[in-house]
């Protein structure tokens, strides 16, 4: 006689992760983190065109402090996010050197992984609060993480039209 199998349990927001997943990582109507940054010329990372608040450099640190924030948050309690808004912030306009802008990408890169993998982990309840939060779920970090990335993505491209540097439409 042979075993009884368990049934497999399905996740039923399986199609809810996917569309946050897409979200996250694939731009559809957006512009991908890796197309905004692909090829940045290096004298231009910290150039500021005229009549604009930021430099590449600034939004591309500033990404990478608020996600890396979200994605802390969202994975711990003991985490304690920078004093708003100095905190989310570079204090210089341009990056210290070519490292600093790889390593900064790479953070971006890691940290976007990170939330993926939340979201996409079965044992992530979505909808639960999260107990060191006010209220905040999971679904609720990862959308801000998308929908803020997305916002300075698009200043990111904006600022590469300026600097005579983006090969996009």
């Amino acid at each position: 006689m042979a075993a009884k199998r368990k049934p497999r349990r399905t996740d039923p927001h399986r199609a809810l992760r996917e569309h946050v997943l897409e979200l996250l990582g694939k731009g559809h109507a957006h512009v991908t983190f890796r197309d905004a940054i692909a090829a940045w010329p290096a004298a231009l990372r910290g150039a500021k065109p005229p009549g604009q608040p930021f430099t590449p450099w600034r939004l591309l640190e500033h990404i990478r402090i608020s996600q890396w924030d979200i994605v802390e948050f969202t994975k711990s309690a003991s985490h304690v996010s920078p004093e708003w808004p100095a905190g989310y912030w570079p204090q210089n306009d341009a990056p210290p050197d070519a490292a600093g802008w790889d390593k900064s990408v790479a953070q971006v890169e890691q940290d976007l992984r990170t939330m993926q993998r939340l979201v996409r982990d079965p044992a992530t309840d979505l909808f639960a609060r999260i107990p060191h939060g006010t209220g905040q779920t999971a679904l609720r970090e990862a959308l801000v993480l998308a929908d803020h990335n997305s916002y300075h993505l698009g200043q990111l491209v904006l600022l590469r039209r300026l600097l005579g540097a983006w090969k996009g439409d």
